[in-house]
């Protein structure tokens, strides 16, 4: 019975959140669309308050969409055409998601490798982490564009620049994360391994690594959130004609906004199905370490 009590207190705060934002949302669309929709009703036509709501969550082209609008646009956007069409918006986020998948992949190996020359060349660490922090105060609506442009004079166009916005992004926390990691050890146990005539590469594989491993997941967690984003923005400088944010330029071209939130839903299915993935990998390592991490 506690059993239940205490599952029920876990799953209950989620529906009730979501029930709440669901009241807010449709209130928020009547608030927005309701001078264009009493504009587009028939005078003959009742104009009560629920009138004027059902016309504002059954506009065409609304200010903000009811979440059921978003809901229909995602799913026929998925399911009313065939994979391989460009209007397929689970095509457009298979590209959006191969950027950001090569970009972190690039970002996760320059951050652990950024990390251990810090904590084992103290030039490094003077002078090199407050670059690293310091990179990350430039907008990257700024960097983008000219990183695109410097790219395209060397010859390189296609898939490396928006991996390297990507990789821009997610190396910072990544690069914190590891760093603190590699300096969790104890200074008790790093003598003990000096006592033990261990060199730098087995005090690193033996100690430093294994500690890492907590801040690792975590990093990685709050970097695949930032490789989305990365190769949305990514796209728009680079004129991207396929991706998410190509779609979403294109939504905001033509007024079509009901395109713009059914990408940005997508976007927000590609993260979680990221954060799925790191939290599999989490749980792989915690099994096959005796359950810790």
């Amino acid at each position: 019975m506690s059993a239940s009590k205490s599952l029920l207190a876990r799953i209950l705060p989620i529906p009730t959140i979501l029930f709440v934002l669901l009241i807010v949302w449709y209130a928020a669309a009547v608030w927005l669309n309701a001078p264009q929709a009493r504009a587009l009703m028939d005078p003959d036509a009742p104009s009560g308050f629920w009138a004027v709501a059902h016309a504002s969550w059954t506009m065409d082209r609304p200010v903000l969409p009811a979440p059921d609008q978003i809901v229909t646009a995602l799913f026929d956007s998925v399911f009313g055409y065939p994979l391989s069409s460009p209007r397929n918006l689970l095509l457009q986020a298979g590209y959006t998601a191969e950027a950001a998948g090569i970009g972190l992949l690039f970002g996760l190996v320059f951050g652990i490798a950024l990390a251990i020359g810090i904590i084992h060349i103290r030039t490094m660490d003077r002078s090199v982490m407050p670059w690293v922090i310091a990179s990350q105060t430039i907008p990257i609506l700024a960097i983008a564009p000219m990183l695109v442009v410097a790219l395209g004079v060397l010859g390189i166009t296609g898939l490396t620049p928006k991996a390297a916005i990507v990789a821009y992004l997610t190396f910072f926390p990544v690069t914190v994360g590891m760093v603190k990691g590699f300096r969790t050890p104890d200074p008790l146990q790093l003598d003990l391994m000096r006592t033990y005539s261990a060199g730098r590469a087995t005090v690193f594989g033996k100690l430093r690594w294994p500690a890492a491993m907590a801040f690792l997941f975590p990093s990685l967690k709050v970097a695949v959130a930032l490789a989305v984003t990365g190769a949305i923005v990514a796209e728009m400088p680079t004129g991207a004609q396929v991706g998410l944010g190509a779609r979403l330029l294109a939504g905001s071209y033509y007024g079509q906004t009901m395109m713009m939130w059914s990408a940005l839903v997508m976007a927000s299915l590609l993260a979680v199905f990221g954060l799925v993935l790191v939290s599999l990998a989490e749980r792989g390592v915690i099994a096959l370490r005796g359950g810790r991490l």
